[in-house]
This record gives structure tokens, sequence and C-alpha cells, in this order.
């Protein structure tokens, strides 16, 4: 069997016998696929792009290299996004792009306007209309590295996350940046250092509450609550949390962790947010926080706080969980251990009153998964052009087009249908 060189190295760590041979039951399942959900099977795209349920649709949008309406031409490394409601029914999108500093196709801006000069990642907003056409794209976040993921806020303002933890150019990175969906200029941009300084993956914010959820990639990140001062104005600062399992105090939940088993949480307080070296989980650890593997995307809906850790499972396929602010729980929500099943799960969105869907970013072909409300998944589309991730799943505030990156070589596409 051929293994890629990360399961190898996660079975490897379940033991020597491990490595080599899948149980009878894990060989029975890795012979299986999802059968198709309650939208069909995937039908082969004729020009070999996007593969669809029938009577599904899509249009390529806004893709790397194009000329934007500022001038300036559309960047790589489309990821994270999200949809808001704009003027005359249109829909606008802001999208991040995870791009280092020596990354091609970099969003270009003035130099007033970035954060860091020396940096190439940063956002682009879309505004797209109620025929699904681009009416413009333009930059609107420079000067920031590895935008990756993030999340809306109630306030129509969208959260952008930096994966990563270094200094560059004298000038610290690990950060959440604001930028309004109203804008049409690039935004200054200001560090959310409340926030914390890690390696940043998504955000969620519960509107009851204004708390906002934060997940970290890494294979021992934790699992974040941020109050804020004034959740209208996060520059005023506020208080970082980390999620501590009551009576598991420092567990590693990546294996062995009972599924659909709710289990009571308490929180930690991070007293150093903001430190010079990477150290905002290990202050986590030491208080007892729980360790989750690969932290990915995270939605708030249907009362729950969702978010994927791509690498949990005793098979390092993923996992998906689910806390609830009412119980203050958190619950393994679907642990397959099967890539036929689950590879790598990252971006999330709770469809409302429907089912959730995700992006894989797993080591073949890649997918956007469907989960129905009992549980069960299905493949909703196929990556049919090559083997990269989709990311920045979101709906149109009317429900009725979903909006999905492919991350190389960088295009948004719209998609519809009979949801």
């Amino acid at each position: 069997m051929k293994f890629s060189r990360r399961k190898f190295f996660t079975l490897a760590g379940t033991g020597t016998a491990g490595a080599v041979l899948l149980s009878p039951l894990q060989a029975f399942y890795a012979q299986r696929t999802l059968a198709a959900g309650p939208y069909g099977a995937l039908q082969p795209d004729p020009l070999g792009v996007l593969d669809l349920p029938a009577g599904f649709s899509y249009r390529r949008l806004s893709e790397t290299g194009q000329t934007m309406t500022d001038g300036n031409r559309v960047p790589g490394g489309h990821d994270g996004m999200a949809a808001f409601a704009g003027a005359n029914g249109n829909t606008i999108l802001i999208r991040n792009h995870e791009l280092s500093p020596t990354s091609s196709n970099g969003l270009n801006a003035p130099n007033n306007r970035k954060y860091n000069t020396n940096a190439r990642g940063g956002c682009t907003k879309l505004v797209v209309n109620s025929s699904r056409n681009l009416v413009e794209h333009r930059g609107v976040l420079a000067g920031t590295i590895r935008n990756c993921a993030g999340g809306p806020t109630p306030s129509g303002s969208w959260l952008s996350c930096e994966e990563t933890f270094e200094t560059n150019n004298s000038k610290r990175h690990g950060y959440v940046f604001e930028v309004p969906s109203s804008t049409n200029t690039f935004v200054t941009p200001v560090p959310l250092t409340a926030m914390g300084r890690f390696n940043h993956e998504a955000a969620a914010v519960d509107p009851n509450t204004g708390y906002i959820y934060m997940t970290e990639d890494q294979p021992n990140g934790l699992f974040y609550r941020f109050i804020p001062n004034q959740p209208n104005n996060l520059s005023a600062g506020g208080t970082l949390y980390a999620l501590r399992i009551i009576g598991s105090s420092g567990i590693n939940t990546a294996t062995n962790f009972p599924k659909n088993t709710p289990k009571a949480v308490d929180w930690v307080t991070i007293n150093t947010p903001d430190p010079a070296t990477d150290t905002v989980r290990t202050e986590g650890y030491n208080k007892g926080a729980a360790r989750f593997s690969g932290g990915e995307g995270i939605f708030y809906g249907s009362g729950y706080v969702y978010f994927t850790c791509k690498s949990g499972g005793s098979t390092g396929d993923g996992q998906i969980w689910r806390y609830s602010p009412t119980n203050n729980t958190v619950e393994l929500y679907i642990e397959p251990n099967n890539s036929g099943f689950l590879d790598n799960p990252d971006n999330i969105i709770v469809f409302p009153n429907r089912d959730i869907f995700l992006c894989e970013d797993g080591d073949g072909t890649d997918h956007i998964l469907g989960i129905t409300p009992s549980g069960s998944l299905y493949k909703f589309a196929r990556n049919a052009l090559n083997t990269s991730e989709f990311a920045g799943v979101c709906f149109s505030p009317d429900g009725q087009t979903m909006f999905v990156n492919m991350q190389t070589p960088g295009i948004t596409f719209a998609i519809w249908g009979a949801w």
C-alpha cells in the first residue's frame, strides 16, 4: 500500500504494526466510497474543471493574473472567504490570499497602505451581481503574510488571519486583521494583538455574545475564545482564553477521543497573548488546555461552533468537532478514519437550516463535502482540474449561490442549482 509522507508518519505513531497493516475494519472501510448525497451523483465536467451533481452549474469569476478594477493583477493563493450583502442585490466577497514574502503573484499596493512593505499577502474584494457576474474586484488589505482563513463578523467585516509566526522586515506577524466589507480601497492594516499572536487559521463569532472562537493550525494547537471589551470595536482589546476539558487536563485529542460524547469544558486565561516568541499555546498547555491536531475551518451555525482538525484521528485524515456555547461542552462530531470519506477537512460553513459544507485539502483529489443534519457525509463537488485544495466556501445572503475558491491556479467559482 502506498502511503503519503503525512499518512505514513501518522500511522507509524500508532505503533509498528499499525504502520504496516490496517485492521480488518479499516481495510473494509478503505474499499468504500461515499454514497451519493441528497443532490445525486457527481457528473463529469466536459471542461474538466469542476464535477457537480446534475442540475448544478458554475461560473469562473476572479482568477489569478487577471487585471482588477484598481489596475492591479489578481494575486494568487486564493483561500478563506466570506459573503456579505451589497447594494442592489449584489454579493460582496472578501477573499484571503495565502502568500509568503517570496510568493509569486503577490498582492500589489502602495507601500504606505501595507502593514509590511516586504509582505505579499492580504485580501481582495469582489462584487458579484444577482446574475452571478463579476462587477468589480480590487485589493483591500496588503502587506500581510499567509492570510489563510478567517471569518465574518455580525457587523459586516471580515477577520483575516495570518497563518504564521515570524518577524519579517522588523514587523511581527501572526495576527488577525479586520477588513470592513464596505471598503472600496486599501484599509489601514491594524493587527489585533489582543486576539493573540500564533499560527492563526480561522475565526467564528457567536452573534449572541460577540465572543470570537479561533483555531490554530499546529499539530498540537489550541482552541481559543476571545472576549472583546467592545464587541463592535475589536481594536479596544479584550481577553484571550484557551479551552480546557474538565477532568482531562492537558489532553491530546488527536486520537482515542470518544465520538458523539459532549465533554464539559472551562477556559484558561492567556496572560501573554502577544509574545516575542511562539509561546501562546505553551502557556495554554501549562494551564491544562486541550490540544487539537491541525485546527482549520470554523463556523457558527445551528447553535454550535463547528471546527475542523485536518490531521486528527488514528489515520490522520481529520476530524470535525463542535462546541456548544449554551452548554459549554465540546464534542468530537465526525471522525471516519478513512480518506475515502474525509481527507483533511479545511474551511467549513453551516448552510442555514440545511447541511454543512466543507473543503478538503488532502493528498489526492479534493472535494467539497456535504454533511446532512444526521451527520452523514456526501460529495458535492470534485476538483477535476488538478490536486489543489478547495477553500473559502460560503453562500450568498439569499442562499442561492455557493462561492468557493480553488487555491491553485487561483479561481473563484459561483455555483448554483436546486439547493
